[in-house]
């Protein structure tokens, strides 16, 4: 498999492990970049733009990142509070009094963020078309009941999350989550990523699909555990319930699906407007306009939730709109913040190390939290580090 691009001087390892990906873990158009204290050190691509096509990846090869847009929704709410038009421990209905029904007067806005507003599932699921309206979906949210007194437990929103914050930007501003992004973080930062794909840009976006995980080596055992697996076979689980609030799931590859703006799920990015968005959190990028001041950015990666997640069952740590390092989290180190997109996709940030990562893949896998085709590559990325 021959891999394009360019890698700094000590980040060979990124190389080898993006060329293995290929050979066999099964990628088939993938691509990754990592920043440096705002600069760029890897900027990697190979295989092909759609899973079943034969256009070559190129450079600006765009692809759905699933649940990683949660972070970039997550610094709009962030960048709110920054600038004072948002109170982070204000009750959610201080800005959108529909929201306070049903018992989730107490909320607060923190919550949303942290997976704690106990309402990660929908009793009436909503249809794509459903689902891809921002009213009816925030209506959806502010008339559900919780599952648990909100702020006592948390639960990964999986696609609730979309309405949460949506609603919630838009009682404030006025303006859509993808609006805002375009505006105010795409755009000043030169960030090749979108919440609602523009159609001038429809061109860019590969064809994506799951596809099946290669053979497991003799000896080597990466099946979920029990509780695990039967979280995901009972129909009734809380966690097969928050995955199941879009019913049928939507087709990625819909034009009108890609067009809409979900802020859970469905935003789109090259894998350089991934971690160039990340590196603008934590830094000037390129000699250019930082995001997060270093107090927000210490808001977003301070830890509100850990421990077992009601809705993925295993343990998970989250800041405000961000997995922290933790057994299920595939980031760099114990500073790190993020986010993963359902069986691929990951964006993250160290301040410690200044590193700041992004890959994108074509093909999605059955895992949630922890891909390991973007595990090899931080581990390469942490050898890397470990070798100076």
């Amino acid at each position: 498999m021959d891999v394009n691009g360019v890698v700094a001087e000590g980040f060979e390892p990124v190389r080898e492990a993006f060329a293995r990906n290929f050979e066999v873990l099964g990628d088939r158009g993938a691509a990754v970049v990592v920043y440096r204290d705002g600069h760029r050190a890897v900027d990697l691509w190979g295989g092909t733009k759609d899973i079943d096509g034969t256009e070559p990846w190129q450079p600006s090869t765009a692809q759905i990142v699933r649940s990683a847009t949660k972070g970039v929704a997550a610094a709009v709410l962030l960048l709110l509070h920054q600038r004072g038009e948002l109170d982070l421990d204000a009750p959610v209905g201080e800005y959108w009094p529909e929201f306070k029904a049903a018992g989730k007067d107490r909320t607060r806005v923190w919550h949303l963020l942290a997976h704690r507003a106990g309402v990660p599932v929908l009793d009436r699921p909503l249809t794509p078309a459903q689902a891809a309206d921002p009213v009816l979906g925030a209506e959806a949210v502010a008339a559900q009941a919780p599952v648990w007194e909100p702020g006592t437990d948390h639960g990964y929103h999986a696609q609730t999350y979309s309405w949460l914050t949506g609603g919630l930007i838009r009682r404030i501003t006025g303006r859509s989550p993808g609006e805002l992004i375009a505006d105010e973080i795409a755009g000043p930062v030169g960030a090749d990523l979108w919440l609602g794909l523009p159609a001038s840009e429809a061109a860019r976006v590969g064809r994506v699909a799951q596809v099946d995980p290669p053979p497991e080596p003799a000896g080597l055992r990466t099946r979920p555990k029990r509780a695990v697996a039967d979280a995901y076979a009972d129909p009734h689980s809380l966690t097969n319930r928050a995955f199941a609030t879009i019913t049928p799931l939507p087709d990625e590859n819909d034009p009108a699906y890609r067009a809409a703006a979900l802020p859970a799920s469905n935003g789109i990015a090259t894998a350089d407007g991934l971690a160039r968005f990340y590196a603008a959190l934590i830094g000037e990028v390129d000699g250019g306009q930082r995001l997060f001041t270093p107090e927000t950015m210490e808001l977003a990666r301070t830890e509100r939730s850990a421990g077992p997640d009601r809705v993925l069952v295993v343990p998970t740590r989250f800041g405000l709109g961000y997995m922290l390092h933790g057994a299920a989290s595939p980031l760099l180190s114990p500073t790190s913040f993020g986010h993963p997109g359902r069986g691929g996709a990951l964006g993250f940030a160290d301040p410690d190390s200044g590193i700041a990562f992004g890959y994108v893949t074509n093909g999605f896998r059955a895992s949630v939290t922890a891909d390991p085709r973007a595990q090899a590559l931080v581990r390469a990325v942490r050898a890397a580090l470990s070798a100076e």
